[in-house]
């Protein structure tokens, strides 16, 4: 397979999160990616961070063989074969196969507005479940709060829901509740390019190797 499917957005977006991974992140850990979709982030994250081992998965069974190749052609020894996993399976990434290890980090970016409301609590849960203790869940893409919304979300947020009712931008306050529901607790707001924003979840003893704590004021 060498016509690869290929995100624009992910392009795009990878070197500016990436620099986020580097600030928050130690210098060695396992890594779990939750909807890798192309795979581009879990090659470029992994290129770049050498001493941490990348697991990346997706929902959909017929992405796994794209993301596949994309690592072989790759040469990477810090990536893992994807999995098959869906945020609502218990536990991940199936009853039948679970993971024999916790991870350091658990990634996921532009997840939760292509999906049904109940995957945010599904992945808070499993994020709770999957987790070394000190370990954090990292989120990326679009979130309502409150005050103006930037116009390109309002426009994203109405073709998302045309396209599916179920989809659509969700408020950063549900999202933080569903964490806290399952003993997550936000950490840090990081503004990114876009008008997207980089969550950072943790336990109530989040250890220092693998995150430090700068909370942001920015609105």
């Amino acid at each position: 397979m060498t016509d690869l499917p290929f995100s624009t957005a992910a392009e795009r977006n990878k070197q500016p999160i990436l620099d986020a991974l580097r600030d928050l992140l130690g210098e060695r850990g396992a890594a779990l990616e939750i909807a890798s979709g192309t795979g581009q982030h879990a090659v470029w994250f992994a290129a770049a961070l050498k001493d941490w081992v990348w697991q990346p998965t997706d929902a959909d069974a017929r992405a796994l063989p794209a993301i596949a190749t994309r690592i072989a052609q790759s040469g990477l020894t810090n990536l893992r074969p994807p999995a098959l996993l869906d945020v609502m399976s218990t536990p991940w990434p199936a009853a039948e196969a679970p993971f024999a290890e916790r991870f350091d980090a658990i990634f996921c970016a532009n997840m939760l507005h292509i999906a049904p409301p109940a995957t945010c609590a599904a992945l808070m849960q499993g994020a709770a479940r999957h987790l070394q203790p000190g370990g954090v869940l990292i989120t990326y893409g679009p979130y309502l709060e409150d005050g103006p919304v930037a116009p390109s979300n309002e426009a994203f947020d109405r073709s998302l829901r045309a396209r599916d009712p179920a989809w659509g931008i969700r408020r950063l306050d549900d999202v933080v509740r569903e964490a806290a529901h399952a003993g997550l607790a936000l950490r840090e707001r990081r503004p990114m390019p876009a008008n997207n924003l980089l969550l950072v979840f943790g336990g109530a003893a989040v250890a220092q190797r693998f995150f430090q704590v700068r909370p942001s004021t920015e609105r």
